[in-house]
C-alpha cells in the first residue's frame, strides 16, 4: 500500500511493495501479520535480522521471536524526530510572526519573505523527497522555512482577517490529528486497496482543480473560478480538510508497517517529514476555511 506522500511512496512503506525487505517477520509489539500475505518476503530472511536461536526456538516449540530493535525503527524514533521537526517549524513561525509586521507599511515586504520562504521549502521537500536516504539538516531547514512561511500566512489572516484565526487552525489540526489516530487505532478506519485507492483519486482530482483555478486566477485576476472563496470555497476547503485526515491514515500505516517489519531507525526522519508535510496541508486548509467564513460576514 503505498502513501500519498512521495516519502513513503519511495521509501517502500507498506508491505505490499516489499517492505519486508528490511525484516520478513514483523517486530515484537508490532501488529501481528501473517508472513505469508506478503510477496516480497524473501525466503532466505532479512540481513538486518538474523536470528541465530531461530532453531532452538523452533525445536523447544517456541515462536519464533522478533530480533532486538537495536538500530531499528521504534514508535519513540517516530515521535522525537516529529516532535523536532514541528518544534522548529513552530519556533520559526513564531519568530517570523513577531519580526515580521503586516501592517500597511511593512505587508507586502513581510509577505513577500513568507511567499519566498514557502518557495525555498518547496524546493527542498522535494528535494528530500527524491532522495534515498533521509538527510536530517535538509528536512530540519525545509521545516524552518516552511514555518517562516506559515508564521507570516498566519499573522496576516490573524491580524487583518480573522482575530484567533491562527490558534483555531492550530487546534481544528489538533483535533483532526487525535481524531484520526484514536479511529485508526481503534479500527474504524480500515486502510486497504480500495480506501488508498479511492484517497488517490479524489486526490489527484482535488490537486487538478485547484491547479486550474490557479491558472485562471493568474491569467484571469480574482480568484479565478471562485473554487477557493465564497461558498465554493467552503465546500473544497472542508473537501481538502477531509483528503488531509485520510492522508494521515495512510500515514499512520506506512509508520504502523515500517515498524512491524524492522526498518532502520534513520526511516524515522522519512515518517516525520511525510507527517510533517499532512499537518501543515490540514492547518492551511483550517486557516484558509477560517479566512473564507469571516470574509464573508
Amino acid at each position: 500500500m503505498r502513501s500519498r506522500n512521495p516519502v513513503f511512496s519511495r521509501r517502500g512503506f507498506s508491505r505490499d511493495n516489499g517492505y519486508a525487505g528490511f525484516n520478513t517477520a514483523p517486530q515484537a509489539g508490532g501488529p501481528a501479520v501473517a508472513t505469508q500475505a506478503n510477496p516480497y518476503a524473501q525466503p532466505t530472511g532479512n540481513p538486518y535480522a538474523q536470528n541465530p536461536y531461530a532453531q532452538q526456538d523452533l525445536q523447544y516449540g517456541a515462536p519464533p521471536q522478533a530480533p532486538a530493535a537495536t538500530g531499528r525503527m521504534t514508535i519513540d524514533d517516530v515521535i522525537v524526530r516529529t516532535a523536532s521537526t514541528l518544534g522548529l517549524l513552530i519556533v520559526t513561525a513564531a519568530l517570523s510572526w513577531a519580526l515580521l509586521p503586516v501592517d500597511d507599511a511593512n505587508i507586502n515586504r513581510s509577505y513577500g519573505i513568507g511567499i519566498g520562504a514557502a518557495l525555498v521549502g518547496m524546493v527542498l521537500a522535494l528535494v528530500q523527497s527524491f532522495k534515498r536516504k533521509p538527510t536530517p539538516a535538509l528536512i530540519l531547514t525545509y521545516a524552518a522555512f516552511e514555518g517562516v512561511f506559515l508564521g507570516v500566512i498566519s499573522s496576516i489572516v490573524d491580524n487583518r482577517i480573522a482575530d484567533g484565526a491562527a490558534m483555531q487552525a492550530v487546534l481544528g489540526t489538533m483535533a483532526v490529528f487525535a481524531g484520526v489516530l484514536v479511529a485508526y487505532k481503534a479500527g474504524w478506519i480500515r486502510v486497504n486497496r480500495r480506501f488508498y485507492g479511492f484517497v488517490m483519486a479524489a486526490a489527484l482530482g482535488f490537486i487538478l482543480l485547484m491547479a486550474v483555478n490557479l491558472l485562471f486566477a493568474v491569467f484571469g485576476g480574482g480568484d479565478g473560478l471562485g473554487f477557493r472563496s465564497g461558498p465554493l470555497g467552503i465546500v473544497f476547503g472542508v473537501i481538502g480538510i477531509i483528503l488531509g485526515a485520510c492522508f494521515l491514515a495512510l500515514d499512520f500505516k506506512q509508520v504502523e508497517d515500517g515498524i512491524a517489519y524492522g526498518a532502520p531507525r534513520e526511516e524515522a526522519w522519512f515518517a516525520a517529514f511525510g507527517l510533517t508535510l499532512t499537518l501543515v496541508w490540514i492547518y492551511m486548509e483550517f486557516l484558509r476555511l477560517i479566512a473564507i467564513f469571516n470574509s464573508s460576514d
